[in-house]
């Protein structure tokens, strides 16, 4: 096919998620007039390049209990049955279940199981690219966005404030920056 001259210095073979130049990260409305960041800083994963890219598979895993919003105070709350429930839902997970091309990005369909709910969820893609790297191997990163809501996945705590609106908002950006190397067969 065609499309894999389209890539400059596209490899298929088998990556795994290097976690130290990766990072999976969120956004969520706070209070109504802000937006609280935060970062989980264990994950891994696997992206399986084929010779046609748009039959690539990617999978993912979540360590919940390593969120880090910056404040251990909310850190242990969004832990807790209030939020994730990390004693009986440790784990986040996300499979693709295809590939597409958007102009000069790519959409991942895939499914996220969070909180013992999987829904479709899809990531808008951005190919960084392919090349060697310092220890005589071979990487590529991604860039990828999604919004899902908290509700969807059975997180529906509700903290209403007065005079209207909530403390915490239902939808959640997703942010990830992920960087693969490529495992030698």
């Amino acid at each position: 096919m065609g499309t894999a001259l389209q890539i400059p210095g596209y490899v298929a073979g088998t990556w795994a998620v290097d976690p130290v130049h990766s990072s999976v990260e969120f956004s969520v409305r706070h209070m109504m007039v802000s937006k609280v960041r935060g970062r989980f800083t264990e994950f891994s994963g696997s992206l399986v390049t084929a010779a046609n890219p748009l039959d690539s598979t990617v999978t993912a895993e979540i360590d919940l209990t390593s969120i880090n919003t910056s404040n251990e105070q909310r850190d242990a709350h969004i832990r807790s049955k209030d939020f994730f429930d990390v004693e009986t839902f440790p784990t986040m997970t996300y499979r693709s279940t295809g590939l597409r091309a958007d102009g000069d990005d790519f959409v991942v369909s895939g499914e996220l199981t969070l909180h013992g709910v999987t829904r479709e969820v899809p990531l808008t893609l951005e190919l960084n690219g392919f090349g060697p790297d310092a220890y005589g191997g071979t990487r590529a990163g991604f860039s990828a966005t999604a919004t899902i809501s908290r509700d969807d996945f059975g997180i529906d705590i509700a903290m209403p404030m007065d005079g209207g609106g909530v403390v915490v908002g239902d939808k959640v950006q997703i942010f990830l920056e992920i960087q693969v190397v490529l495992q030698e067969s």
